[in-house]
């Protein structure tokens, strides 16, 4: 199956490199990828981008727009949605095939901080339980053309918490699926934000969403306590 590897960035220059050939070194043997930067940045990422084989497009900035117009674009039977600070397991790609083979319709890896400390360990450790207070887009998302197209994609209100609102959705028609595996994932925002102090804060929004608050109120709380 042809998979499309789709990846929003917004000034992603200095990881952008080191993102897109950790893809090519562990993409699985024989499966056909795309590679598609979806960007809404103002410095070199698409620069940068341009040295590998990879597909862009410009758009305006929010993840759920630039992941949306990145699947637009997209020619796979399969969407795989990724950060740009996420490198994704070796063979991901034959996992991901694998399990949609296995009628597996969307899901995700388990997560893996690059900071050794005995916390950011613990809090990938529970990225493995079917939890929704579990789920972030850094765990990455697969999804077949098929199911994403059926629920009208990302949702483009959403400034914060895309990706927790499409896997509610994806809920709605299939089981979602946590693979074996983990991607690892910058710890960067922890190391800004402090490693307590930004957990508590992101399981304060994960509580708001789901008691129903306001989306603005949310991105507002945001905006005003993270860096």
């Amino acid at each position: 199956m042809d998979i499309s590897i789709i990846i929003p960035t917004y000034n992603e220059a200095e990881t952008i490199a080191e993102t897109l050939s950790n893809i090519c070194n562990a993409n699985g043997a024989g499966n056909n990828i795309e590679v598609i930067v979806s960007d809404a940045g103002d410095d070199n990422t698409l620069r940068i981008a341009g040295n590998f084989p990879v597909r862009t497009c410009r758009s305006p900035k929010g993840r759920s727009i630039q992941m949306n117009r990145g699947a637009q674009i997209a020619t796979g039977q399969i969407l795989y949605f990724l950060h740009a600070d996420t490198v994704p397991p070796p063979g991901f790609t034959d996992s991901i095939v694998n399990a949609v083979e296995q009628g597996k319709s969307a899901g995700c890896f388990q997560l893996c901080f690059d900071d050794p400390h005995w916390l950011m360990q613990t809090y990938g450790w529970f990225t493995r339980l079917p939890l929704m207070v579990c789920r972030g887009g850094d765990q990455s998302l697969f999804i077949t053309r098929d199911l994403f197209n059926r629920i009208g994609g990302f949702n483009e209100k959403m400034r914060i918490m895309e990706d927790i609102e499409i896997i509610e959705r994806i809920n709605r028609h299939t089981v979602f699926t946590i693979l074996d595996d983990a991607v690892i994932t910058s710890a960067r925002k922890y190391a800004v934000n402090g490693r307590i102090r930004l957990q508590v804060i992101f399981g304060t929004i994960h509580l708001l969403y789901a008691l129903g608050f306001d989306l603005d109120l949310l991105t507002n709380f945001y905006s005003r306590n993270i860096s």
